[in-house]
């Protein structure tokens, strides 16, 4: 048989593949997933991305070959729900927005380029092939399997962000800060992201997999995961356990004996591996900056890019009036059994970039997701997406959940004085809701106030006149998203002027506020008026948690001051720290009141300050040049600063390419204000831009934090 004849052979027989290559490397670079892996294809939708097929008996021809593609997502694959798609080279086909070119055409192989329309569901797909060959049989292959995520490089894709330092900062970063402490002493805490660490991709979509929506209809929830917004209500639902046996349980009072405490995680991947392994029990326990990081961590995988935020003085309006109400004894104590509201110290959430095509034009852009268990939405534990700007506007009609979200960041506060069974109202604080709300900066160490993305200056007219926008919506429309039935605050009352104060008192620190160390404060009180004032003045101390709720009083006092007309006067406070360290509260939230009365007079005012006690930092050293693939020496310098022994210590340390697993290491017995160190070696396997997270804990104090830097270097 000569050439002529054996390629007529050729010809008459069907196209055969013998090996398909996925190009894992070239692909996931080009995609921006090879922090992800190299091993498995990973791709962004509405980005190409290439294949090979090799063939066994002779190379492609058009006019002879016909390759049909097929892609399936889902356990319920389904052409009309856009799970499935079918689709071949080169031809247009309106029933399916998956394209296929070709790239190259050789001897024995073939290079396809592939395209996921930017509107698919995230999520693990199927390639298979069918080939029919001219005079030959219809063959079909199983390919291989490979994951679409959300692509914020795409244009046409509803999460796409123009910035590539924001799409750096807010996809590729696997590490940050979350803020904590107070409006007064804003402290960043470290945390390892960790997003792209082995495993995870596969634990955020089991995530997907589990949710009560999965669960009732897994063919429609699948057909859903094109939408930005769709996921993020499942994903902050699933972080939360109180509907689904989700990631995090939550819990607010003392007492993580049969679990970790909050306070010191330093990162999620160590929470979300611990979840998948036990086949999806919750892990005790979270807060809302465990809660917020943990949802981060998720979205920041699946390729939505996302902030943690930290809003101070964060409202909780549990009735949705709009009205934060706090209720006081005649010391200044918070009475915690009389209204469910409250304002928390810190609060922490989510926002996601995404454009918003359920709502009017311009309220795309960032959207607040919250993943701490408050209030319901629709029957479940979420909240979110809100469009900021809907927030900054008044406009609470708009979903989802926008007037709840609306209250935690500009409730008004009512305090309320209670006595002899009645209670008696102190005055109304149109400023105290939504401090500072802080974020990370791009591609810095540096915080970002952006209090002003959700509303206009305090004390502005803007700002008064878009709270009553936002009360009347609530008032005239009925409408109430969460299903409350109290009645709403009177419009009047909103915009009744406060009366004029004869005397102002205020708290102010004498020196910084250290752990161990006596409380050193002093009551300032002004006259105001030329008048003498005689005031009694009751004080009291009592710690509380970051949520805001309150923990037994465990100190008083009283002071009487007599004013002069527009005279100033000190007076002197001390807690001992022997007196107030068996009351403290894991947050280490001291909370001091004043509240006075002048003598003849039904007038009373009350002041407060929130104290949080500063713990020294964990000092962390690089020892040498930090060089992938080879071992690099950290010291993790640390101390006790108490006046006492402190036991069962344990260091744990973890960072993003610099360590497989998280380190814990058993320290023991620190004596008191004692220093010491630990030595840890460590191999690099990722280059780059990383950071060492720890956390000290013992049985006195649970969450003395450092962090360090490091650049790897791919070589010297």
């Amino acid at each position: 048989m000569d050439n002529r004849e054996r390629e007529a052979s050729a010809m008459a027989q069907g196209l055969e593949v013998s090996v398909s290559d996925f190009q894992f490397y070239q692909n996931n670079v080009q995609h921006h997933t090879e922090e992800i892996s190299f091993q498995r294809l990973i791709v962004r939708r509405g980005q190409p991305f290439f294949i090979t097929l090799y063939f066994k008996n002779r190379g492609f021809q058009s006019d002879l070959d016909k390759i049909i593609f097929i892609t399936e997502t889902g356990p319920k694959p389904d052409l009309s729900m856009g799970t499935r798609a079918v689709f071949s080279i080169g031809e247009p086909n309106f029933k399916s927005p998956w394209i296929a070119l070709i790239k190259s055409n050789g001897a024995n192989f073939l290079e396809v380029s592939l395209c996921a329309p930017p509107m698919a569901a995230v999520g693990q797909y199927l390639l298979k092939i069918h080939i029919d060959s001219f005079q030959g049989p219809v063959t079909a292959y199983h390919l291989g399997e490979f994951i679409v995520l959300f692509n914020p490089w795409c244009p046409a894709d509803e999460v796409y962000l123009e910035s590539e330092p924001q799409r750096q900062e807010y996809v590729m970063n696997d590490h940050g800060f979350i803020y904590q402490g107070n409006k007064n002493w804003i402290r960043p805490c470290p945390w390892n992201y960790g997003q792209f660490e082995e495993n995870i991709i596969d634990i955020c979509l089991k995530l997907l997999d589990k949710s009560l929506n999965f669960q009732v209809d897994p063919a429609i929830d699948c057909a859903l995961r094109g939408s930005s917004v769709y996921i993020s209500r499942v994903v902050s639902a699933m972080i939360n356990s109180n509907d689904d046996n989700g990631v995090l349980n939550g819990k607010w009072s003392e007492g993580y004996d049969d679990g970790i405490s909050p306070s010191e995680w330093n990162g999620t991947v160590a929470i979300l591996k611990q979840w998948y392994a036990t086949g999806g029990q919750p892990v005790k326990y979270g807060q809302c900056w465990v809660f917020a990081a943990v949802m981060c961590t998720v979205m920041r995988c699946l390729g939505i890019p996302t902030r943690v935020i930290t809003n101070f003085d964060s409202g909780h309006d549990t009735d949705g009036n709009l009205i934060i109400d706090a209720y006081y004894d005649h010391t200044g104590r918070i009475l915690e059994n009389r209204k469910k509201d409250s304002v928390w110290n810190f609060h922490v959430w989510n926002e996601c970039w995404m454009a918003r095509k359920d709502l009017p034009l311009g309220y795309g852009g960032w959207q607040l997701l919250d993943a701490t268990p408050q209030e319901t939405s629709n029957g479940v534990y979420c909240c979110g997406p809100a469009s900021v700007k809907a927030i900054k506007e008044g406009e609470v009609e708009l979903k989802y959940d926008t007037a709840f979200a609306f209250s935690m960041v500009n409730a008004d506060c009512v305090s309320w004085l209670v006595y002899g069974g009645k209670e008696q109202k102190l005055h109304r604080d149109t400023n105290l809701v939504g401090n500072f709300i802080s974020t990370k900066s791009i591609q810095s160490d540096d915080r970002d106030d952006i209090t002003e993305n959700y509303k206009y200056e305090e004390g502005s007219s803007m700002e008064r006149k878009v709270f009553l926008k936002a009360l009347y919506k609530l008032q005239s429309k009925e409408q109430n998203p969460r299903g409350y039935s109290q009645p709403l605050e009177p419009l009047s009352d909103s915009i009744s002027p406060p009366r004029p104060k004869n005397v102002n008192l205020k708290f102010k620190l004498a020196e910084p506020a250290y752990m161990g160390m006596d409380l050193n404060f002093a009551l300032q009180a002004f006259n105001l008026v030329l008048q003498i004032k005689d005031l009694k003045v009751n004080l009291s101390a009592q710690s509380i948690l970051h949520d805001g709720s309150p923990l037994p009083v465990f100190w008083q006092d009283t002071a009487f001051i007599t004013l002069m007309p527009k005279e100033a006067k000190i007076y002197p406070c001390t807690i001992p720290y022997s007196q107030y360290s068996q009351f403290l509260s894991p947050d280490k939230l001291i909370r001091i009141s004043a509240l006075g009365e002048e003598k003849n007079s039904s007038e009373k005012f009350l002041v407060d300050k929130i104290i949080t006690l500063e713990l020294p930092s964990i000092v962390i050293n690089v020892l040498g040049e930090a060089i992938l693939g080879q071992m690099l020496i950290i010291q993790v310098i640390f101390e006790n600063p108490l006046l006492e022994e402190v036991g069962d210590c344990v260091l744990t340390v973890e960072g993003s390419g610099l360590f497989k697993k998280q380190l814990k290491i058993i320290i023991g017995i620190l004596k008191s204000q004692s220093k010491a160190s630990v030595t840890i070696k460590t191999v690099p396997f990722k280059s780059g831009q990383r950071q060492i997270q720890a956390n000290l804990k013992s049985d006195k104090f649970k969450d003395i934090k450092g962090y360090r830097n490091v650049n790897v270097v791919s070589e010297l």
